[in-house]
């Protein structure tokens, strides 16, 4: 007979959700945000901006489809807990490697089934994004919660250096190299990668601590702020390798390199009451008209104001115009410089879950580093 594990979920506020452990044994500190998307949990599991978060996911039924090696986001789990309503005992997909139980399991991550995952959403969403910790060994509830109280948050936490790589490498398949791109791994997705490598781009991924000496050295015709976790305003030595790089190269951020590109330009950044987390927020094209449904993973913002007409502009730059509004709660979602070749986006545009209205971003990228040469 299979024992089922006790598992509780403390919240920094004293709220308690008590359910049944299917991962990994022990005890874990994060974040506790919620994901909207229905399916793609182990591509939320492999992305390294969930460093520091434990993720609920709104969706009740997660596992059904086991997981697989090739949908990995990154070289590992990054996320610190995975709470869902129902864990599906059965995974059925041709593609299955293993079950998503044993996949947490082998890589030490606590999961949590079988609490409400709907009063957890509107909790978050009346409370904002909260510390918690999500434990099997300690089930005092009294401890659990002062636990919770005591545990750190993101604001001001550098999380970059714990996802980066510790050496550079090039992102192997690229049949015919036309451009040479140096990504900042930040905590990059490999689905930009993919990405870059379709638009025959040499991805050359380097640690997020580089300087922009030796950037420039590697002779690249466009740099990429990748994706990440945790407080942008936390990295400043990327802001300031970013700085030196502006009107020099072609750049592109995406998500947390959105922000601290923003960051290097002037602008402000805050922190939102409990994030994007999904793959169906709606953004406008505010040059276009056109509206993308896209994928996202922020908690944090950049800063910006609406004056007459339509018009949005970044604070602390008037020579950047805002280019993407999310329809949710108007909030930045993409930025341009009027002068150098610059842009970015605070969604993800190798996500594509409209499945293909974001990868124009990419191409804009190319045409951008074309102009240059």
């Amino acid at each position: 007979m299979i024992k089922i594990m006790e598992a509780i979920l403390a919240l920094e506020d004293g709220t308690i959700f008590k359910g049944k452990s299917f991962g990994a044994c022990g005890e874990s500190f994060g974040e506790v945000v919620f994901n909207t998307s229905m399916a793609g949990y182990q591509e939320i599991l492999t992305d390294p901006s969930y460093k520091g978060q434990i993720v609920a996911m709104t969706y009740p039924l997660i596992g059904n489809y086991g997981v697989n090696s090739l949908d990995a986001e990154s070289r590992k789990l990054f996320i610190e807990g995975f709470v869902v309503k129902e864990y599906s005992k059965i995974a059925s997909n041709w593609r299955k490697e293993q079950s998503l139980g044993e996949y947490l399991k082998e890589n030490n991550i606590l999961g949590i089934e079988g609490i409400d995952t709907r009063a957890l959403t509107l909790h978050i969403r009346r409370s904002g994004a909260l510390r918690a910790v999500l434990s099997t060994e300690d089930l005092e509830e009294a401890s659990l919660r002062e636990k919770a109280k005591n545990s750190k948050g993101l604001i001001g936490v550098d999380l970059v250096k714990e996802v980066t790589v510790d050496k550079a490498y090039i992102w192997p398949g690229v049949n015919s190299v036309k451009y040479k791109v140096v990504v900042i791994d930040c905590g990059v997705k490999y689905n930009i990668l993919r990405e870059l490598s379709y638009h025959n781009c040499q991805a050359i991924v380097v640690p997020a601590k580089i300087e922009a000496e030796e950037i420039l050295k590697l002779k690249p015709d466009g740099v990429l702020l990748s994706n990440g976790p945790g407080d942008p305003q936390a990295v400043k030595y990327v802001i300031e390798t970013t700085k030196n790089l502006i009107g020099k190269l072609p750049i592109f951020g995406i998500c947390l390199g959105h922000q601290m590109l923003s960051l290097a330009l002037g602008a402000r950044t805050y922190k939102l009451k409990f994030g994007h987390h999904g793959a169906n927020h709606p953004v406008k094209d505010l040059k276009t008209g056109k509206v993308c449904i896209t994928a996202q993973n922020h908690g944090f913002c950049v800063n910006i104001e609406k004056k007459k007409g339509d018009k949005y502009y970044m604070i602390g730059n008037d020579d950047v115009e805002v280019t993407h509004i999310n329809l949710n709660d108007g909030t930045c979602e993409g930025m341009r410089h009027k002068k150098f070749p610059i842009f970015s986006v605070q969604f993800h545009p190798e996500a594509s879950p409209g499945p293909h209205d974001a990868k124009y971003l990419f191409r804009e990228f190319i045409e951008m580093m074309e102009t240059q040469n």
